[in-house]
This record gives C-alpha cells, structure tokens and sequence, in this order.
C-alpha cells in the first residue's frame, strides 16, 4: 500500500522492474511497526533481504533481537546492521549478492488469511495465471490480494504495467463478484 507519490514509484519498481534483490530497512528500535511492510514486499517478490539497522539504538534500550527466529518466520535472509560499522555493512552486501546472483533461492513465509478469503485468492489467481505472462506468475497472489482489496489505483497501475485488463476480464469479475 502506498500514500505519497515516491511510495507508489517504489511500489511499481520493485512490481514491475524485476529487480534481483529487494532490501526492506526497517528500524530495530520499533520492529513490530516495520513488519507490515515486510509482509507486503514479500507478496510481490521473493527475492528479499531484511536489513535491521539501528542495532546500536536497540542495544541502548536493551531490545534483543534473535535474528536466526526472524529469519525462520520469515523464511527470508536477516541482516542487522548499524550504519557507522561497515563490517555489518559487508554482512548486508553478501546477501543481496547471494540473493540478486541465484547463490541461495528463498521462499518468503507469507501472511494466511482466514479460509474464505485464501480459497478466494486461489480462484483468483487461476484465472490470472491465464491471463499474465509466465514470468509474472510470481505477482499472481499479491493481484488477487490487490483485487479482492478493491482500490482503484493499484489496479490501474497493475492494468498500466502489465498491459492487461483486470476488472473488464469477466471471467476474474465474476468470481470477485460471487464472493
């Protein structure tokens, strides 16, 4: 979801530009606040690393992270990092190689709706991988999610980027309307 003009370039570069690797910063002096985010981004690709940083301020306030447990919820590479040492900094670069050159392929955990809503999602993204090119199938889930959400403005802007017709599709039309 974006709210100002450089969230929504974001938002599309990292849909549509097929970027090799995607690393969400998220501060971890207030984790539970970034990891909305985090979920967000892993809908739209797998190819992510999670960059927490500030780790210096979190020791500070005698916040402990288990990076090792972030990662297994997460099922994608975690990084802590404070700017000044660029030694963390080196951590950090390693995994967005390993993961932009192919080296390690991870399958981010993502979020399970309730039952009706994920059983709607996988009707949906049958009728989109019909309708998408093979190499964007990875965008299905996050679409049906987007249309099942309804807002007007990412759907023009996935309608936009992948030149294709979501809402007029009667096939999609339908099953969103019978939910």
């Amino acid at each position: 979801m974006s709210n100002s003009e450089e969230e929504e370039i974001a938002r599309d570069y990292i849909c549509f530009g097929e970027p090799k690797a995607t690393v969400i910063i998220v501060d971890a002096t207030g984790l539970e606040r970034n990891l909305n985010l985090v979920y967000q981004i892993m809908e739209i690709t797998p190819n992510v690393v999670v960059c927490v940083n500030l780790l210096d301020e979190a020791k500070k306030k005698r916040i402990k992270i288990d990076f090792e447990m972030l990662e297994e919820k997460l099922g994608v590479p975690v990084v802590g990092t404070i700017a000044k040492r660029k030694k963390t900094l080196k951590n950090l670069m390693e995994k967005v190689d390993e993961i932009s050159s192919g080296r390690i392929k991870e399958r981010p955990k993502l979020v399970s709706y309730i039952p009706i809503i994920e059983d709607a999602i996988i009707e949906i993204e049958k009728s989109l991988k019909r309708i998408l090119p093979r190499e964007k199938h990875y965008l299905t889930r996050w679409i049906a999610v987007k249309l099942l959400d309804g807002e007007e403005k990412i759907l023009y802007s996935i309608e936009n980027n992948l030149k294709i017709t979501l809402l007029e599709n009667r096939t999609i039309h339908n099953k969103i309307q019978g939910l």
